[in-house]
């Protein structure tokens, strides 16, 4: 069984048209993330606000931004220490960011849970990694995670 994890991300506080990492995961220099799947959701009260962009992306760890540490959770498997990173919340945008999926998903209350088809997860390089950044049409909080493997 391979070892599956979890990066649980912390409640970001967005603002209004400014593209926020609300998490990210990064690899340590032996192998790659093998991302699995991920959760998203808005604490939104109002039913007719626009829809936020969510932005599923690759990231060259460049700068690491500045963020929130996450604890990595093993939900499954051998329990090892990897060396992979996690970060949530960031105040200062992690480097070089670029999206290979994006989507409109309501602020309005709701949760979303993806898993990607096995087999045909993305996969980053070394020491490189995935995130999720959000561009919210209003002042709410987001809470993210996402789940993977190493490749």
């Amino acid at each position: 069984m391979i070892s599956i994890y979890d990066a649980p991300g912390a409640a970001a506080a967005l603002t209004a048209a400014t593209p926020k990492t609300v998490i990210a995961v990064t690899a340590p220099a032996q192998f790659g993330v093998n991302w699995m799947g991920y959760e998203i959701s808005f604490d939104g009260s109002t039913s007719t606000a626009t829809p936020a962009l969510i932005e599923l992306c690759t990231f060259t760890a460049a700068t690491a931004g500045t963020n929130t540490a996450v604890t990595i959770v093993n939900d499954a498997g051998q329990r090892v220490t990897t060396g992979f990173t996690a970060g949530t919340n960031y105040t200062v945008e992690p480097t070089v960011l670029a999206a290979f999926k994006t989507f409109y998903q309501p602020q309005y209350g709701g949760l979303v849970v993806v898993q990607f088809t096995p087999g045909q997860e993305p996969d980053s390089a070394v020491s490189q990694g995935f995130a999720i950044r959000v561009t919210s049409t209003a002042t709410v909080n987001c809470r993210a995670s996402i789940k993977f493997s190493r490749c």
